[in-house]
């Protein structure tokens, strides 16, 4: 615990210093946001290596350099992001939600990130922040997003919510399941605890979305959820009861 304690610690000083230093030096920067992509991706490193975890990753094949993709994840850790900040082949916006940007320094950081604001309390503004994500992804911008809405505290994973799926289809750029596996044992969501193990990053094949329009938009939650859930629970017989497709 002790070992915990000093880890969480060290990685709150490491995020103020690296959210401080995003916000300084941003008019700085040429290519800003994706300077500070590669910034972030470093803090996302410097993270695991403190906390000795491991990745695998599988699937870079299916990560496109030339158009714009929505990677949409499984949640079941914090520890989820510095996964994906670390090991996604290509830059990409996080969509997050309303809260977080109301943290000092971190949510200036990570509006310089590029990162799109989701307010889900509040079904107009939702409606509209989909709408503004959607004409920046068709403009160019790759974006990451958990369609889970939250981490698991269980270990299954969940219902997947409809509004990234409105996104995916207004923007009509595909769909990048991924899944991960292994940081719910790094430290779960109920739990500050932090075990050294290894993760496993599967990124699947795209899902195009032209095939599908609001009428359909169960089917698509359904195509894209598939590989997902497949990967996790081979992985994790224990557990192997999914919880269904979104509400």
């Amino acid at each position: 615990m002790l070992r915990s304690a000093l880890l969480v610690t060290i990685g709150t000083a490491v995020t103020a210093f690296f959210s401080v230093f995003c916000v300084v030096v941003y008019p700085l920067l040429p290519r800003r946001e994706k300077s500070i992509f590669s910034i972030a991706q470093l803090w996302a490193m410097i993270m695991l290596f403190l906390t000795s975890v491991k990745v695998e990753v599988r699937g870079r094949e299916n990560v496109s350099y030339g158009r714009s993709q929505i990677f949409m994840s499984n949640h079941q850790s914090g520890f989820d992001i510095f996964v994906l900040l670390a090991y996604t082949p290509r830059y990409f916006a996080w969509i997050a939600k309303k809260e977080l940007f109301r943290i000092p320094f971190f949510g200036l950081a990570l509006r310089r990130l590029g990162a799109i604001e989701i307010d889900r309390k509040n079904v107009v503004r939702a409606m509209h922040s989909i709408e503004d994500a959607a004409r920046i992804i068709r403009e160019g911008k790759s974006v990451m997003t958990f369609p889970e809405g939250t981490r698991s505290k269980d270990g299954h994973i969940q219902p997947f919510k409809k509004g990234v799926f409105h996104l995916a289809l207004k923007s009509g750029v595909p769909i990048v399941p991924v899944t991960l596996i292994g940081t719910r044992e790094i430290m779960p969501k109920t739990s500050l605890r932090v075990t050294p193990g290894q993760v496993t990053l599967i990124i699947h094949p795209p899902v195009w979305v032209t095939d599908y329009s609001e009428a359909t938009v169960e089917e698509l939650i359904a195509e894209v959820r598939k590989p997902i859930v497949d990967a996790y629970y081979a992985h994790r017989p224990d557990l192997r009861q999914d919880r269904g497709a979104a509400p």
